[in-house]
């Protein structure tokens, strides 16, 4: 049976995204499995599509980045996103493969995007073969 995968990309850092996404999208199409893909203002908003689709699909893959600011806003909003994603993963029982990448400028962010769609996607595809 093909297991059916959401790719929810957080779109407010487009050039990262896109990047991420491409990744995600060679990796699955050697698998031969298409993804559906929903795009979001930010990552904020990953959360609430992942829920509200969950019974579409075995598993979820969220794309996007974060830059820290001056402000706290970065450590909220990205501890309440990963931690919403950790509880709908094991509540489900779907494993989510955590593509956002969490940078202080830029320069990092663009060096970790050629690595963190990968990752998360292989992270799922891991997990179908154990569960």
């Amino acid at each position: 049976m093909k297991k059916k995968i959401l790719v929810v990309v957080a779109n407010y850092y487009q050039q990262i995204s896109a990047k991420l996404l491409t990744d995600t999208k060679k990796i699955l199409k050697l698998k031969k499995i298409k993804p559906k893909i929903v795009y979001v203002p930010g990552i904020f908003e990953i959360p609430i599509i992942v829920s509200k689709l969950q019974s579409r699909f075995d598993g979820f893959i969220v794309l996007g980045c974060v830059i820290k600011g001056q402000t706290p806003h970065f450590e909220f909003i990205c501890n309440s996103t990963f931690t919403t994603l950790s509880y709908f993963s094991i509540k489900k029982k779907k494993p989510v493969g955590n593509g956002i990448i969490t940078c202080l400028n830029m320069k990092q962010a663009k060096l970790r995007a050629s690595k963190k769609g990968k990752e998360a996607t292989n992270a799922v595809l891991e997990i179908f073969k154990v569960v």
